[in-house]
């Protein structure tokens, strides 16, 4: 877990950083938590003295369910009735979690997906030209 440059803790930041292919959120330097997806107000103490941190992007499966309707987004991937998609619950090494796209898997196959098994970030391109967008994601190690 490294801390970085100071920019706002905006969905936009988050964003901006993906498109650099870093997983970050916020600290509390008041009651030393860490949040994900960033947080401008510590939501465990109320206090505003957070700073970005970056994650190392490993942890483990806390949760999953397999996708069959999708977003037009995922529409757009090929993701559908015929071809689902598996989204998932990971908790890093550090302690946090966040929900993801989860790869590596056979969505179709849910009672051969382990709760627990070993993941690491992988930033996925969606979209192109200017609705071009960078997506998170995990996959199995």
């Amino acid at each position: 877990m490294t801390t970085t440059a100071e920019r706002p803790f905006t969905s936009a930041s988050f964003e901006q950083y993906l498109n650099e292919k870093k997983l970050m959120g916020s600290h509390c330097t008041t009651c030393n938590k860490d949040f994900l997806p960033p947080r401008a107000i510590c939501p465990n103490c109320h206090g505003d003295q957070l700073t970005w941190i970056e994650f190392s992007g490993k942890g483990r499966l806390a949760a999953f369910t397999s996708i069959f309707i999708a977003p037009t987004v995922m529409i757009a991937e090929g993701y559908g009735r015929e071809n689902p998609y598996l989204a998932g619950v990971v908790e890093l090494d550090e302690g946090v979690k966040i929900s993801a796209q989860i790869l590596g898997l056979d969505a179709r196959k849910a009672e051969e997906v382990k709760i627990g098994a070993p993941l690491k970030v992988e930033f996925v391109e969606r979209g192109e030209g200017e609705s071009k967008k960078m997506a998170l994601a995990f996959r199995v190690e």
